[in-house]
């Protein structure tokens, strides 16, 4: 999976058709540019130029090119449907015109992909001429392919040491320092997870990265990202019903972004300090699984009673932000498919956002409106901090209270944060139920451009 071909692009321009993409106002140029017939054939199509509209124009010799209408689509997503719109195999070139032709490429690329591990692939994507300007779109194209191909892939085939495994290859391919800690230094430097581990044949293990670019002075920004890794969530004693646990290969949809970032951060060779920490866990039923009202402790030296086994996701990270905070980063980030609560409130397509500074939360929400890559920002309520109190521990894992998950969530893991650190928590659904254009079915990198672009302006700051 470290290797990504994109193989719905083509590097030689020989042979390419002419794809125009146009908005309304602009079609009448668009008409006056082409050869009479086909402007003609346009017309009496009705061709209006409206988002995801598209015609194949016909010459002599067959398909001699294709339109298609952008509306008012500003978004890659424009075009991530064309891969398999367009007949399979054929070869594309875009006609730059009132768009990015970026943006497009990247959209392109994110419409044609497809889980092919496991199981062979009816159709062949037409391919895209991409040069080498492209590189941009192109790489984040390849982190998107790489973070989708880890959530699809099935929890027995991507375990703990699967996904630990992984990070590390990533590391050593850019040179940073990578580590896996497992057995019992796991449990005296990570207790909460191997709390959550406990209960699986899988035993857990945590990866980190550290990186520098080769542009980095000594005082550069730390970036630290920390991810959820939990590679399949059972819930433990307090089980999910059997509905529920279908998607749960993707609960370590944040280890995934997290590494899908790092991958650009370091490709892109930008001049910051980079931390990355992934926890990697399977939650398990078993006769040595913690159970509902245990106490266990934390990296930090506070104890939590366990209300609910099924929110585990706050234990693994509760010990990575600790552990983060102590190295004073410049920016800390968090990526969990934490909780439900989050889309009841927000819905599959806005990640929720919880920061405990403004300026970074401003720049994280702009750059997802500019990504088209959103965000929606929740509070930080300190008057619900007080429902996690427990009479038998400094705090316990849930609220006794039905409201608000997704904010007691983050005010949890806000506990471990030091004052001062600038932190900002990002709950992901990390999934996309029905495919859309440039969105198929499956496994979703939200907030990776849009972090991305964040990182990019901090570290020109």
């Amino acid at each position: 999976m470290l290797d990504q071909t994109l193989d719905c692009l083509t590097l030689n321009e020989a042979g390419t058709k002419p794809l125009h993409a146009v908005r309304p106002d602009g079609l009448d140029a668009l008409l006056e540019s082409l050869p009479s017939g086909q402007a003609a054939y346009l017309g009496a199509l009705g061709f209006a130029a409206a988002a995801n509209e598209l015609v194949l124009l016909l010459g002599a010799a067959g398909i001699d090119g294709a339109v298609l209408g952008l509306g008012d689509d500003r978004s890659p997503y424009a075009f991530g449907g064309l891969a398999f719109r367009l007949p399979e195999g054929s070869l594309w070139r875009l006609v730059p015109s009132d768009y990015d032709l970026d943006s497009a490429t990247l959209g392109f690329c994110l419409g044609a992909y497809r889980y092919a591990a496991l199981k062979p692939q009816k159709r062949v994507p037409a391919r895209l001429f991409a040069p080498d300007e492209h590189a941009a779109g192109l790489a984040q194209a390849r982190a998107v392919w790489m973070v989708r191909d880890l959530i699809n892939t099935p929890a027995n085939l991507l375990g703990p040491a699967e996904l630990a495994d992984f990070a590390v290859a990533l590391g050593d391919r850019h040179g940073a320092a990578a580590s896996i800690i497992e057995g019992e230094a796991l449990a005296a430097a990570y207790p909460a997870i191997a709390a959550v581990g406990r209960g699986s044949a899988r035993k857990p293990r945590v990866a980190s990265l550290h990186w520098a670019g080769s542009r980095a002075a000594a005082d550069a920004p730390l970036v630290s990202l920390c991810g959820k890794g939990v590679c399949f969530d059972t819930g433990g004693y307090d089980l999910k019903p059997s509905s529920n646990m279908l998607k749960m290969k993707k609960d370590m949809g944040g280890a995934a972004v997290v590494l899908g970032l790092a991958r650009l951060i370091m490709e892109a060779d930008l001049p910051i300090r980079l931390a990355v920490r992934i926890g990697c866990v399977e939650n398990s039923v078993s006769g040595v699984a913690m159970r509902p009202s245990d106490v266990i402790r934390t990296r930090h030296g506070l104890s939590v009673e366990i209300g609910n086994t099924d929110a585990e996701g706050r234990l693994v990270l509760c010990d990575l932000l600790s552990e983060a905070s102590e190295e004073a980063p410049s920016v800390l980030l968090d990526f969990a498919t934490l909780t439900g609560a989050a889309r009841i409130a927000l819905g599959p397509d806005l990640p929720a956002l919880f920061c405990t500074d403004d300026a970074l939360a401003e720049a994280l929400l702009r750059h997802g409106l500019a990504q088209h890559d959103p965000l929606w920002r929740l509070p930080l309520w300190a008057g619900y901090a007080s429902w996690l109190n427990s009479s038998v521990a400094d705090l316990n894992n849930v609220s006794s209270k039905p409201f608000a998950g997704a904010i007691v969530a983050a005010l949890f893991l806000q506990r471990f944060i030091p004052p001062g650190v600038p932190w900002a928590h990002l709950d992901l659904y990390a999934w996309t139920d029905t495919t859309q254009p440039g969105r198929p079915e499956g496994a979703e990198a939200q907030t990776l451009r849009t972090v991305y672009a964040a990182i990019t302006e901090l570290s020109r700051k």
